[in-house]
Order: C-alpha cells, then structure tokens, then sequence
C-alpha cells in the first residue's frame, strides 16, 4: 500500500491538466492510466494538429442538462489562460477558422507540453496500468491497480467517455460514477456522422460536398460545409448539428444560405433549361441533378408554374431529411451526456455528496461544439478540480 495526496485516473487531455494543477500546487499526484501511450486523442486530433481551444468560447456553444454548468470552469480557466500556456512553451500556432486555434507543427507538442508541466510538479506516471477496484474510506479513497495499491486524500476521474473505442475508450469513468451513487444522463455519440438508409442514399453523391445552413431540433444554426458519404452526410455543419439531434428527428438544411432561389428562377424562369442545370450555377452539378431526380419532377424552366417555383425555392432553402442514425461512438468525436452535472460543484468539479471524488473532462455532461471547445473544457476542468483537490 502506497499513499499519495491525489489520484487521476485518466491520462488525456483533462487528467493531465488536473495532475499538473494539482502537482504544482505541492500536492503528491500519481498519473494512471490503461494504455501504453500517452493522450492518443490529443494526438489524433485536428489532422494531427490538434485544435487545441477555441478564441470563442463561452457556455452558450455547450451542450449539457444544465446550461449554466460550464461557466465557473470556463471563467476560472479560460482559453486565453491555455494560450498562454502554449505561448510559454514556445508553442507556434495559428487560428484557422471560426477562433480554432491549431498548433502550427504537431499535436505532440502539446503532449509534450501537459507532460512537462505534470514532471514539473514530480507526477509519479503509472502507464499500462489498469485499475482493478476503488474503495472508499472514512478520509479518502484506496485504489487498486494492477501494479500496486494506493491510499489518497482526493481521486480525480479523468478517464473520457466511449467515443473512438480503438484507441481504448471505454465506459469506465461511468461505472465509477455509479458505484457511488452519482447519476448519469443518456449517453449518446456527439460529433459525430449520420447515416441514411440505403435506399435514401444519393450512392453517387459520396464526395460532394456544399455550403448549407444546418441546425436540428431547437438546436442552433450552423453553416459550415456538409459532405456526402457512401453511408450518409458528415462534414462540419453535421457533426454540430448532431449533438443536437435524437433518433427518429428530422434535420433541416438550407441548401442555398445566403442565396434566393426565387431570384435565380425568376432570371431562368422563360428559358428551356432543364432545372438541375439552373441549379448548377449554385450548387454541385452532381448534387443538384440528384436531388432533382429524387424530389422534382425535371422539366424545362417555361414549364413550371410560379407555385410551382415557389415550392420548388422553399424545398431548397428547407429541406427536410430523416436520418436513419449516426456512424456511432466509432467515429464520433465526443460522448454526449455523462455524469449528471446536478450531483458535481461547479465550481470545484467534486462530488456533492462523496467529498474527494471528482470528475472532469469528457466523462461529465458537458458537451462542446466542433472547433477545440471540448479541450477547453478538458483543460478547464482538469485545471479546476487539480487546484482544490
């Protein structure tokens, strides 16, 4: 039996950040985690780049049961602090878009960095260690590993959620949450591709790819590109709007944002061009001959009706579709739903009702945009909860 002040279990994005917080401040921490390397999702991510926060971020572009949750964390550690950090080391970045900030190089460098930061406050590291049980006691926590025993003061959960199971996600923060009486709200891949059933399939589509104005449900609007799959829609504006998005819902997306189709019709209206090679001046020539064969039926511009026309423009600026489901935890970015937010502090990330416990990162409900929202909130959280614990 070891003792140690603080375990993290969770080697990523958030377990790293709180083992450095807490470290720095004195504290002995040991770092555990299942896998042989270090922060793979970090290391994937953004192309290899990681895109590391986002210049935007506020609690308005989360998703959680409790919208006001993420703001004491987001307030205490903000993504101005993180850049900071990033600066510090010497980090060279860009923002590419929208406030994604990407490290110019590679996302090891920010690897490099979380580990320096940990070594600096003496983090003792456990790799391919797993854990095999957590008791509580009347002070603290006992935790058994596959390599040893440890007794501490405060245990931190930073061990992610479901998604990308190949590079070992699993549900084990969840079950820990359960095994002390914490809630969890559903879970669901977030981030992530939709499909459609076979036969709704524009098979020769797989590839395109086009400007749209997306949302779902009461979820916000986003334009950003849409691409077509053999399987389904994926690209930015899905992968947002699926955080939002329940099974069995349909999603809206305006084809032409921005653009009137009654103004290009009205130009082209007395011409005997067919109307996918009207819609051919604004959208993908494939695309607008699919989705004319599918809902329309072809007939040269002087033909239609102006009602005709008129529901012709709404369908574009509307169109409604049914997703069969989602590619899954698989190739979804996050997990959306988690550790229910109403039993943790917002402002320390522990558990109400079992003192020590934390949780941080992605296994709590706390979903972020696409666009390094959900690494702020990993550095935030981790940040927060490694200062008190």
């Amino acid at each position: 039996m070891q003792d140690i002040d603080v375990i993290v279990i969770g080697a990523g994005a958030a377990g790293m950040m709180a083992a450095a917080s807490a470290s720095q401040r004195g504290r002995g921490v040991a770092l555990i985690d299942h896998s042989e390397r270090l922060a793979e999702k970090i290391r994937i991510s953004g192309g290899g780049r990681c895109n590391f926060t986002n210049l935007h971020c506020t609690a308005e572009r989360y998703v959680s049961r409790n919208p006001h949750y993420c703001k004491s964390a987001l307030a205490q550690y903000s993504q101005h602090d993180f850049i900071e950090l990033v600066n510090r080391h010497g980090i060279a970045w860009h923002e590419k878009k929208l406030g994604q900030l990407f490290c110019d190089e590679s996302a090891q460098d920010i690897i490099d960095m979380l580990k320096a930061e940990c070594d600096q406050g003496g983090t003792v590291w456990r790799m391919a260690t797993s854990v095999e049980g957590i008791e509580r006691l009347d002070s603290g926590f006992i935790v058994r590993t596959s390599r040893e025993h440890w007794r501490c003061q405060s245990l931190i959960i930073a061990s992610g959620g479901l998604s990308i199971p190949p590079i070992g996600a699993t549900g084990f923060g969840y079950e820990v949450a359960k095994q002390f009486g914490l809630p969890l709200t559903p879970l669901a891949a977030g981030l992530v591709p939709l499909t459609f059933e076979p036969k709704d399939l524009y098979g020769e589509l797989a590839g395109v790819s086009l400007d749209c104005d997306a949302h779902a449900g009461a979820g916000p609007h986003f334009r950003e590109n849409v691409l077509f799959t053999h399987r389904g829609v994926s690209g930015p504006a899905i992968l947002q709007i699926s955080s939002y998005w329940t099974p069995g819902q349909e999603i809206a997306l305006d084809l032409l944002p921005g653009r009137d189709a009654a103004q290009l019709f009205e130009e082209a209206k007395r011409s005997d061009m067919l109307l996918p090679n009207v819609l051919a001046d604004w959208l993908p020539k494939r695309f607008a001959q699919a989705f004319c064969a599918a809902h329309i039926a072809i007939k040269p511009m002087k033909q239609y009706s102006a009602a005709e026309l008129a529901q012709i423009s709404g369908h574009l600026h509307d169109w409604r579709v049914k997703p069969s489901g989602s590619e899954g935890y698989k190739k979804a970015e996050v997990t959306r739903g988690g550790v229910d937010t109403d039993a943790l502090s917002s402002k320390t990330m522990m558990a109400r009702k079992v003192p020590g416990l934390f949780f941080v990162g992605e296994v709590v409900d706390v979903t972020g945009w696409l666009g390094g929202y959900n690494f702020q909130w990993a550095w935030a959280s981790g940040w927060v909860a490694g200062s008190v614990a």
